[in-house]
């Protein structure tokens, strides 16, 4: 059974945090790039759903383990002509069959998915041959500094912020995973702690 602290303070956490005014601004950067069928990963609160643009995207997938978190989703903000589905899953086990989406959605997902590895190689699979990965993720720090204190401050930030990590790499991640870097930018995102703030954003298509 879900703590006290799991059920009602952290998801306050998280929504302050995932839906302040930066973080919403690097969302709109990435999001409506999307086309046709669209998967998104992690889907949360629905946060991005109000990014899509329903002139290019045909529908939009969601999936996401927690049925709280599903439920907040549907009852996001969104243009009513925007198709919506969310279902029930992991990133790391999708259910869908190969080549399935035209773009995969992926923002402030990695940092607490069990394994960033088997997700990124899943968005891979379902992803068709000329499909676009659109991603937007908070990870390692270039700085060797902040980096240092990213790693000592992790397993406290892992237990407070719902298994948030803060040293997984974004970009090399994706390449590891076969995917082509097409475009990547990367900055600390302002008015936020500078152990959370090192952000990647960009396009990757599969290899």
């Amino acid at each position: 059974m879900a703590s006290f602290y799991d059920r009602f303070i952290l998801p306050r956490l998280l929504t302050c945090a995932c839906s302040s005014s930066p973080m919403m601004r690097q969302r709109a950067k990435i999001v409506p790039q999307a086309s046709g069928q669209v998967l998104e990963l992690g889907i949360g609160m629905g946060l991005n759903l109000s990014f899509y643009d329903p002139d290019k995207v045909s529908g939009v997938v969601g999936v996401d383990p927690a049925a709280d978190l599903r439920a907040a989703a549907m009852a996001a903000p969104r243009d009513p002509r925007l198709a919506v589905t969310i279902e029930e899953g992991t990133a790391e086990v999708l259910p869908f069959a190969d080549a399935s989406f035209d773009s995969v959605v992926c923002t402030f997902t990695l940092c607490s998915v069990h394994t960033p590895a088997a997700a990124l190689a899943e968005a891979r699979r379902v992803l068709k041959p000329a499909g676009r990965l659109l991603f937007c993720e908070h990870g390692l720090a270039p700085d060797a500094g902040v980096a240092t204190w990213q790693r000592r401050i992790e397993p406290i930030w892992k237990r407070i912020a719902g298994g948030c990590h803060l040293t997984r790499p974004v970009a090399s991640a994706i390449a590891a995973a076969g995917f082509r870097l097409d475009r990547v930018e990367s900055m600390y995102v302002p008015k936020t702690p500078r152990i959370a703030a090192w952000n990647e954003w960009g396009v990757a298509t599969p290899g």
